[in-house]
This record gives structure tokens, sequence and C-alpha cells, in this order.
């Protein structure tokens, strides 16, 4: 994955309940804890595998998803284009164990949350 030639993006498999957080509310954090401009690039890290990318599961979730990036758009937030794919979840594939819970092993805070 590394190489950036596999297409994968380096993503979290996130499982939810609806009736305790819905699927917009996570847009909204979605949107809050990186930068959807940067064109194959979250922070220090580059290549095609840190693409900006929704994976959605049902019409309803694209749905959301694409209304989520419209506002978003609408809302100038970013001086910059919105480069988030949105397309639908294919095969995921667990990562090599060092990057599982990747953020407790190193200590690493978020403050955005």
């Amino acid at each position: 994955m590394c190489t950036g030639k596999t297409g994968h993006a380096e993503v979290v498999d996130l499982e939810y309940d609806p009736k305790v957080v819905s699927y917009e509310k996570l847009l909204d954090v979605f949107w809050r804890i990186h930068d959807p401009t940067t064109y194959h690039r979250q922070g220090p890290d580059v290549g095609s595998q840190y693409r900006s990318v929704i994976f959605y599961r049902s019409e309803e979730q694209k749905a959301a998803a694409v209304t989520s990036k419209g506002k978003l758009e609408k809302s100038k937030k970013f001086s910059r284009p919105i480069v988030t794919e949105i397309v639908p979840a294919e095969e995921f594939y667990l990562a090599e164990e060092y990057h599982q819970k990747y953020y407790r092993k190193n200590n690493v805070r978020y403050c955005g949350l």
C-alpha cells in the first residue's frame, strides 16, 4: 500500500449505532478532523492512499454524504475546493498490527473532538 499503486486508501471502518449517533453527525465530525481540500495528502503523509474519501454502504448514506459535502462547499469554510471522493464501499482490509489503535499506541491527541 505504501507504494500508492494498490488503489487502496487508509481509512477507518466505523461501526455505529444510529440510535446513539446519526450518520449526519458522523459526517460533521469527519469534516472537522481532517483537511478535505488537500489532494492525496493528510498532514505530512502524501500519496493516493491518504486521499480524502467517504465510502458509503447504502444510497441513503451516499445521499447524506453528498448533501453534507454540498453544505460545506456552500459555507465557504475552505478557500480551496473540497476534493473528498464519495464512493461505494467495497472490501475492507485490516491494516498491519502496528497501525491498529495507532492513536493509543503513539499517545497522539486530537484536540478537535
